[in-house]
């Protein structure tokens, strides 16, 4: 419990009332491990021919990596933690007046994909938090240099003028205008005026969206008109000037009570198709000084631009701990958990990644704290300058996270040094991205940063209230998550295969637990070794007759059997605690299996041909535009949807064909009399293999609709799922 002493309670923590539990099953599960582990050396060395040494050795490597895995995921349950904030207490500590300053980030880089009026709800849904108004500053950076964006957020400054006032005399709860309209929950003239006036600007900012440019009819001022001059001919979304405009200010803007609207500044870096750190980390280095210039908040939020704001008390839960006298030198940041709006009812794709965003969370926040996720987190602004006991100073004094901001936003010398920290050469021969801000160097710049910061002396905690803080949007085909998930592999392998791995950066850094830690998302794709050799080869096998597994009357069969029963029902145990559901935790542990032969597979691979000079890979953004019609119906009725041909879908349809070979083959062995004791775990694996992959037989023949596989996809698969077959019955014959 955490007090101020003389004044009321704030935040309290405990630890987890299964933290003893998971500590004793550890012990007893790794000498378990070693049995097996021994086993499989014994096999290896006993082999008697080529094929039974190569599958031992296969074997061998699969649980090693598998044990590997389980490791790190023990590191996160030895002292999870649980916090409480108190915000109903904060004005008994502080008033109003004196509460810190907060600087919004909220980063788009694509209108198509991210489309105008989410990011603008985005931003509304921060601007309208119960918060001293004129200590909120929303800093929007357009990656992309959109006209469009630009018009949205000039729609937008005009529609807050009337949604912040709403949202405070009616005390609603959710300030996104796109949600709370949704939800119909006032039919008073008021509200069905204000949905009106939204509905209009919403029409008028997709039109400019879809023409692509933003028309003369739409411009009422010659302010407006400067602005969108910048568009020349020249003018595109890799070569762009910077393009820093103030749409609210303050100490001058009002909304229609009379009441001061918080900042809200547009931003577009400058762009040059030959400028280095064009990644996400780039763009919040630039924010990160333009608004030093411009306001210097000690504290930042950063969001994605589809994550808004489900509780206009969050920044309060915030101050709850920034408040806290103990916890401030070292405090980096508090991370609150990446939640998601419009999942279907079970969750088919897992897109909730529960694991990652809530229940590995409070097993490092009982050590130096959670991983920072592109998202949802408060940071000091200090703690990007330095560890707590160093600090590096920053080529200008305006840069300082001390520095007092005295000047007005608008004010021409402010402006035109904020144009300047925002060119594209800026950080040359600088310690930005190296020492400095948010660090650069991979595709998963926000995960080593926090990671980076952590090294640094810095702590991190985790806030998880019951009300989401933040939603966001999720993909809703099987390709984009995949192709997401294979991003994100390959940007983590970069971090945990570089000289900051964590198992020796971090382990010398934060020590053993934590350096697991780390290590456990660093080699997130990792398991898609042991999945493809369990994928692939008891089946193979089987469908040859060759017995890989101990028999079901031998010991070491239980052993087996005992391990693969103990961590499935553990990690069902921690699914459900953590507030989910038996279907979901289903859904979960098949998209890991199909993950493993498709994206972290693929991740691996192009790993290693960038290391081998073949391989190249860019920041994709995923579209997180919403999809309507038949695409959008099957999504919500639970039903895969494959999309077009992809080598990813190949992988997963070979190996789901493969293993009902290998279940139908050994049935028909069954039934034919033949003695299957031998045999009885590849034909387990098997047919568990199959029931997870029915979505997938569905689609290659049941179905007719447009998100069945594609034919294409299905006869190559057939092909290649032959071609393997005869090719492992000759090696297993010689």
């Amino acid at each position: 419990m955490e007090r101020v002493d003389g004044d009321p309670l704030l935040h309290t923590h405990r630890l987890s009332h299964r933290a003893a539990a998971n500590r004793v099953l550890g012990v007893v599960y790794l000498c378990g491990i070693v049995a097996v582990l021994y086993h499989r050396v014994v096999a290896v060395l006993q082999s008697t021919s080529l094929a039974s040494f190569s599958i031992s050795v296969l074997l061998l490597i699969a649980d090693v990596v598998l044990a590997f895995t389980w490791s790190t995921t023990q590191a996160l349950r030895l002292r999870p933690v649980h916090r409480r904030e108190f915000p109903e207490n904060l004005e008994k500590v502080a008033r109003e007046e004196d509460f810190p300053a907060v600087d919004v980030f909220i980063c788009t880089a694509d209108p198509y994909k991210e489309p105008p009026m989410r990011v603008v709800n985005t931003a509304l849904s921060v601007m309208a938090y119960d918060y001293p108004q004129e200590k909120l500053s929303v800093y929007v950076s357009d990656d992309g240099g959109s006209a469009p964006t630009l018009f949205a957020f000039m729609e937008a400054a005009k529609f807050g003028r009337l949604w912040l006032p709403f949202c405070r005399k009616n005390q609603i709860t959710e300030r996104c205008p796109e949600i709370y309209f949704r939800l119909q929950h006032s039919p008073s003239s008021e509200t069905q005026h204000l949905k009106m006036t939204y509905e209009e600007m919403k029409k008028r900012v997709e039109s400019a969206v879809e023409r692509g440019k933003v028309e003369d009819e739409y411009i009422t001022s010659q302010q407006e008109r400067e602005a969108f001059n910048k568009w020349t001919k020249d003018f595109s979304p890799h070569h762009h000037p910077a393009v820093i405009q103030v749409l609210l200010e303050s100490k001058e803007d009002r909304d229609v009570a009379g009441r001061a609207m918080p900042n809200l500044i547009y931003a577009s870096r400058q762009k040059s198709r030959t400028s280095p750190h064009n990644f996400k980390g780039g763009a919040l280095n630039v924010l990160l000084r333009v608004s030093a210039i411009m306001t210097n908040a000690p504290i930042i939020l950063t969001l994605d631009c589809d994550m808004y704001s489900n509780d206009p008390q969050i920044a309060r839960r915030a101050l709850c701990y920034f408040s806290d006298p103990k916890l401030t030198p070292k405090l980096g940041y508090i991370q609150f958990p990446q939640r998601f709006a419009g999942l279907n009812e079970d969750d088919i794709y897992a897109s909730d990644l529960k694991r990652i965003f809530q229940i590995n969370p409070p097993g490092m926040d009982g050590l130096v704290g959670p991983i920072y996720v592109g998202t949802g987190a408060f940071f000091s602004r200090r703690v990007f300058f330095g560890g707590p006991s160093s600090f590096i100073t920053p080529e200008k004094p305006e840069l300082r996270p001390d520095h007092a901001v005295t000047k007005p936003i608008r004010a021409q010398s402010v402006l035109e040094l904020a144009h300047q920290v925002a060119d594209s050469n800026y950080e040359s021969n600088t310690s930005w991205g190296s020492k400095m801000g948010f660090r650069y160097g991979c595709l998963v710049e926000d995960f080593f940063t926090g990671y980076r910061l952590h090294c640094e002396g810095w702590k991190s905690l985790f806030c998880h209230p019951n009300r989401p803080a933040f939603l966001g949007a999720v993909p809703i085909t099987l390709n984009d998550v995949l192709n997401q998930t294979m991003r994100w592999s390959l940007g983590l392998l970069e971090v945990g295969l570089s000289k900051y791995s964590p198992l020796t950066f971090g382990i010398r850094g934060l020590g053993l637990i934590m350096g697991l830690c780390y290590a456990h998302h660093a080699f997130w794709g990792i398991p898609c070794i042991p999945v493809t050799i369990y994928a692939f080869l008891p089946q193979l096998t089987l469908l040859n007759g060759i017995s890989i597994f101990p028999k079901v009357s031998d010991k070491w069969f239980m052993v087996y059997a005992s391990l693969a029963l103990v961590a499935y029902g553990q990690d069902c145990l921690d699914f459900v605690v953590g507030r989910g559901t038996l279907r979901r935790w289903w859904n979960e542990q098949r998209m890991w299996m199909i993950k493993g032969v498709t994206a972290y597979l693929f991740a691996l691979t192009e790993f290693a041909s960038k290391l081998l000079g073949m391989g190249s890979h860019g920041f994709n953004v995923t579209s997180k535009a919403e999809e309507a019609g038949e695409q959008g119906k099957r999504y919500e009725e639970g039903r895969f949807e494959f999309g077009e041909h992809s080598p990813m879908l190949v992988s997963l349809a070979v190996a789901a064909l493969i293993n009902l070979a290998a279940l139908l083959g050994g049935v028909v062995e069954a039934l034919r009399g033949e003695k299957m004791e031998g045999l009885f775990g590849q034909m387990f694996i098997a047919g568990f293999v199959v029931v997870n992959c029915w979505p997938v037989y569905e689609a290659m023949v049941l179905r007719t609709d447009k998100g069945r596989m594609p034919p294409k996809t299905t006869v190559i698969s057939v092909v290649l799922a032959w071609v393997l077959y005869k090719a492992a019955s000759l090696a297993l014959s010689t």
